[in-house]
């Protein structure tokens, strides 16, 4: 007999062992019969010799009480309520699993434990259900968890169901009833968030744990944050030094050089299958060694009654960073209470005895580093460290090792970081194993030992975008003077105003009127060029033509045809004298304004050519006979002789027509999008592709890069935007529209689009979302200009028309 919490208060375990009568009194006495009956079936499930036995009679047992009874709907909150599905299900919390039914309505979403604890039904409302995961539980797919926060780490309930197929189920009518009320995040979303520094490091920590099936209600799969600080000795805690922080870039293993030589010899020797590490990062009894201060009831159940050895248990943050460099069995990383606000774990506030230490000391509260003056500011300054700017830049490294492509296979061997076959997911088929004994012993085994999280990266993650502290001194150090800044106050001031302007323009884009419309083609159309003055604007179209349009008489001044065949782009030189149409006739015209005439005529591809790009004395051509070319322009050497030579410098071979092309600010990189939907990022200088991605189904309608070329958008036959990261080539973001939008531009987080029915819409890229349609064009809009201060904008659509567009604000 086990006897524990006397006197109320939480100690080891008693044991009493020998022949003995207990007493016990039933708050319901009409409970009487089913008691004793479940104690005798129990009694005989314990009876059988073998594990495996003794776990299928009592699932039986629980199975056939189940079917013996039905969610109460007397329990529904409204007698309108329409029910949608009832199944068995159990409430997953830390090391207990509870039976039940669960129902979902119209409305709400309940969960009615057998035993009625921790409350005869648990409710949610639909309304308020935020984020909803498919979970793992004991390597099954049967878990789903429901959140009614956004970044909250704790949900409103977890369930496990029988089978996967009553989990997907009541998967699907809660996403469908909130797919209405919210966007589904993946792990690309909050990648772009928190890329750009909409959400912190610890927001995407989080968020990246829940994708990857971490969860506080599951000890085997509890989130797993990082250890940041390596400075436990210091009385000032210095956050600009890179050595105050851990190397993010390993596992905590490989941290120390000798240790990790000792492991690989023993690595290199063992047959297979292989592992470094004999223990994992994370697992249930790492778990509660942090939190035993608050969790002491979970701690013992865990280790059969008892407390660790008082000189193994969590005293200091200086000792246990020390031993998971040193110690031979010791990986463990940190979890996300330590970058939290509540400090009870570090305090023994229970006043549990947990044990003296060899030198007779009593273990109490947690021995904090001297830069900490107590328990909330350590977790303050733990905060800190995770925001800083060391962090910012190489978090991402440590990303690659837990979440990343640098969890298994090569990468992970070359990392140093592989962990027993069991911790992974797929490690072992549970269905396979038909002794339920060995099957039994196996997960508690798994579950015991700690799971690495699911894969969710296969490519080097992105780094975050840091922007550099600036050299200008601040108001709040007048000990720094204007003369030792580098950078003179006039010019950073210039820069800044305009920075300054154009991100005030973008914020307002949503202000954008139209004051002016003409229609001066019969066909779409194609391209859109302004003078610097703003005073003459260029178009091209499918009806073959090159117009030249004055802004301050309203009227039409030139028209030019350069073939029968449509035009498909334009653009201005430098110094407003010469435009550049490119044709569906595969050629390229050069039209002088001064002289009124066709200068030149580069006949540069097999098929038609669909965009143009001019910088520094270069064109890049796109056409449909699949490839782009670079070519430099030398301008003819005579007054006399005004035409150029062109000198092919590239060719950029594709395998289907190419559609559009944009090049980077540096004008370094190329990035192109095909008829069928392909992107490719080149590095001009080499002619070779960086990165290939199959973004779109369909034709790419129009591709740009960010202002800081750290990330490319496109867009596609396929209603969608797409978000790459250009260093990686990773998709980063996913955005579906209602109907194609046919051109765009963007500052890195909000697009203005024209759309296939002719309307300009205003998107929060990182909320995924249109925050304005503004009334354009009665057809699709097929072609979009705007002014390098981001105020004016001219489109042209599938009506023949131009509008212009100021924002006023």
């Amino acid at each position: 007999v086990f006897l524990f919490k006397e006197r109320n208060i939480i100690g080891s375990y008693k044991t009493v062992r020998g022949k003995t009568e207990y007493l016990f009194q039933l708050e319901v006495a009409g409970k009487l019969g089913d008691v004793v009956q479940t104690l005798h079936q129990l009694y005989r499930a314990s009876c059988l010799d073998k594990l495996g036995d003794q776990a299928a009679m009592i699932t039986a047992i629980l199975q056939s009480r189940l079917a013996r009874t039905s969610f109460d709907k007397n329990r529904f909150q409204s007698i309108s309520e329409t029910l949608h599905m009832e199944c068995k299900a159990e409430m997953v919390t830390p090391l207990v699993t509870n039976p039940g039914h669960v129902c979902v309505t119209d409305a709400n979403l309940y969960f009615q434990p057998l035993n009625g604890y921790p409350k005869p039904v648990v409710q949610i409302t639909l309304q308020n259900v935020r984020r909803i995961y498919k979970r793992r539980h004991g390597l099954m797919p049967l878990g789903l968890e429901v959140f009614c926060t956004e970044n909250d780490l704790c949900s409103d309930i977890y369930l496990k169901f029988y089978n996967y197929q009553d989990r997907d189920e009541l998967y699907f009518l809660i996403a469908t009833y909130i797919e209405n009320h919210i966007t589904e995040h993946t792990a690309e979303s909050y990648m772009l968030q928190w890329q750009r520094g909409h959400i912190s490091n610890y927001q995407y920590l989080l968020h990246l744990n829940n994708l990857a099936d971490r969860s506080c209600n599951d000890l085997s799969q509890y989130p797993v944050f990082p250890w940041i600080i390596a400075d436990y000795s210091s009385s000032v805690l210095d956050l600009t030094k890179p050595e105050t922080f851990r190397d993010l870039s390993k596992p905590i293993g490989a941290l120390n050089k000798e240790r990790l030589d000792r492991l690989l010899t023993r690595y290199w020797e063992m047959p297979d299958p292989k592992f470094m590490y004999g223990s994992h990062y994370s697992s249930p009894g790492y778990v509660l060694f942090y939190l035993v201060r608050v969790a002491p009831e979970h701690m013992l159940c865990l280790q059969n009654g008892k407390f660790d050895h008082a000189d193994r248990m969590f005293n200091s943050l200086a000792e246990t960073w020390k031993n998971c460099l040193d110690g031979a069995t010791d990986f463990k990383e940190l979890i996300p209470e330590f970058y939290e606000n509540d400090s009870s774990f570090l305090i023994n506030s229970l006043k549990l005895d947990l044990g003296k230490r060899q030198g007779g000391k009593t273990v109490e509260d947690v021995e904090l580093p001297p830069w900490a003056s107590g328990p909330d500011d350590f977790l303050q300054k733990c905060q800190e460290a995770l925001e800083s700017q060391y962090v910012s830049e190489h978090l991402h490294e440590w990303i690659d090792i837990i979440f990343g492509y640098k969890q298994k296979g090569n990468e992970a061997v070359a990392a140093h970081n592989v962990f027993h076959p069991l911790t992974y997911e797929g490690g072992v088929d549970l269905n396979s194993i038909m002794d339920p004994n060995e099957k039994v012993a196996l997960l508690t085994q798994i579950l015991e030992f700690g799971q690495t999280p699911k894969q969710l990266f296969t490519i080097p993650h992105p780094q975050r975008i840091v922007p550099k502290l600036r050299s200008w001194p601040r108001a709040s150090s007048p000990s720094v003077s204007v003369a030792e800044s580098p950078v003179s106050p006039n010019e950073e001031s210039f820069e800044d105003l305009t920075e300054e302007s154009i991100t005030l323009a973008w914020n307002n884009m949503g202000k954008l009127k139209s004051h002016e419309q003409y229609k001066i083609h019969k066909e779409a159309i194609t391209g859109i060029a302004v003078t610097c003055s703003g005073s003459s604007v260029f178009t091209t179209s499918q009806d073959s033509t090159l117009k030249m349009f004055s802004r301050e008489s309203k009227t039409l001044q030139r028209s030019v045809s350069f073939s029968n065949m449509a035009l498909s782009s334009c653009l201005i030189l430098p110094g407003d004298t010469t435009v550049i149409c490119s044709s569906w006739d595969n050629h390229i015209y050069f039209y002088s304004i001064a002289f009124g005439r066709q200068q030149d005529t580069l006949m540069g591809h097999d098929d038609a050519v669909s965009k143009i790009c001019w910088r520094d004395e270069r064109l890049y051509s796109a056409s449909w006979d699949s490839t782009v070319k670079v070519w430099h322009c030398v301008p003819g050497e005579t007054p006399s002789n005004k035409k150029h030579h062109f000198e092919l410098l590239a060719e950029l071979e594709h395998d289907v027509s190419v559609n559009t092309i944009d090049l980077n600010a540096a004008n370094a990189i190329l990035a192109s999008g095909t008829k069928e939907g392909t992107i490719s990022i080149w590095d001009v200088a080499t002619a070779t592709v960086l990165h290939q991605l199959p973004c779109h189904s369909g034709t790419v309608c129009d591709t740009a890069f960010s202002p800081d070329s750290r990330h490319l958008l496109s867009a596609g036959e396929d209603s969608c935007f797409k978000v790459i990261d250009v260093q990686t080539g990773m998709l980063i973001s996913s955005v579906t529209a209602d109907e194609p939008q046919r051109c765009f531009k963007w500052d890195g987080n909000t697009i203005l689009s024209g759309s296939q029915s002719g309307e300009l819409l205003i998107w929060d890229l990182l909320g995924g979302k249109v925050i304005e349609r503004i009334k354009g064009h009665a057809g699709a809009v097929t072609s979009l200009w705007m002014n390098e201060q981001c105020t004016s904008v001219v489109t042209g659509g599938q009506d023949r028309q131009i509008m212009f567009w100021k924002l006023q604000y």
